[in-house]
């Protein structure tokens, strides 16, 4: 199956950014894509870099918004499933926003969707103002009958190891892991490389690039990349705008399996004490 990875700065105006990203999604498809991930908040700039009521006007519902309308209709038109992380309006309760990632297949079909579970309260990183916690829990999708399975985490998401796991458990073949950050460069690489060979599945990162606002002190650093069950790096992007599409061969994963047993041979009855509160 070949990945397509669809890496790129934005600007403040949204439509521009939406424009953007459907030509590289068409060039990810003519360069054999079957399945695209945009990067994190992909149609807009990542605005959480300060505390201000005036992006709330930037989230829309999901499903239903135009930003989810055209995606589904980039989906149709080139034929590719799609990984589309947005900001998302809750329509079911008024005012509660959340960090999701629409999935469609390559008829535009939605999927379903998961919501950011982790949220990261840094300096550039204020996203507990904008974003309630994800309450979905960790999806997995099919992408047609008898297609492969996918799933996602999304950014500070990847900081923590029981999200892919689960979705590993689940049958996720690819986890995707839309990102916007300029931290922590000494750990991408590692911990995407960390998913995939405990969990022996592959991990496909996707992280924006450049200065987005004024006084940016550290640009987005790009590198996406693919990553297959041994931890090996299959492909990497530079630090710039870029489509990578990297094949990858899904019937490897029951082959890496076979030698490294680590699923069938995990003991969760002695790992209770991960979600009890600490006694002190």
């Amino acid at each position: 199956m070949k990945v397509g990875l669809v890496q790129m700065g934005c600007k403040i105006d949204t439509k521009d950014n939406v424009t953007k990203t459907t030509r590289l999604i068409e060039d990810a498809a003519k360069k054999g894509a079957e399945i695209v991930c945009l990067q994190e908040l992909f149609n807009t700039i990542y605005f959480a870099y300060e505390q201000d009521p005036k992006y709330f006007d930037w989230a829309e519902p999901v499903p239903g918004g135009p930003t989810f309308k055209a995606m589904s209709a980039a989906a149709q038109k080139n034929g590719v499933a799609l990984v589309v992380p947005m900001f998302e309006r809750d329509t079911v309760v008024p005012g509660l926003f959340y960090n999701t990632t629409a999935f469609f297949d390559s008829k535009g079909k939605y999927l379903g969707k998961y919501r950011k579970a982790s949220l990261p309260q840094l300096p550039g990183y204020m996203e507990k103002f904008y974003f309630s916690p994800g309450n979905l829990g960790y999806p997995v999708f099919e992408l047609g009958e008898g297609g492969p399975k996918v799933a996602t985490v999304t950014c500070y998401d990847r900081h923590f190891l029981e999200g892919p796991r689960i979705e590993a458990l689940k049958g996720a073949q690819i986890i995707f892991i839309p990102t916007c950050t300029s931290f922590y460069p000494e750990l991408w690489e590692l911990e995407l490389r960390a998913h995939a060979s405990f969990n022996t599945v592959f991990v496909a990162g996707v992280n924006r690039c450049g200065a987005e606002y004024p006084g940016q002190s550290r640009a987005y650093y790009g590198t996406s990349m693919v990553v297959d069950p041994t931890g090996a790096v299959m492909a990497k992007a530079g630090e710039g705008d870029q489509v990578l599409v990297v094949d990858v061969p899904l019937n490897k994963l029951e082959e890496r399996r076979r030698m490294a047993p680590f699923l069938r041979d995990r003991r969760p009855e002695l790992y209770r004490e991960i979600g009890e509160t600490p006694k002190l």
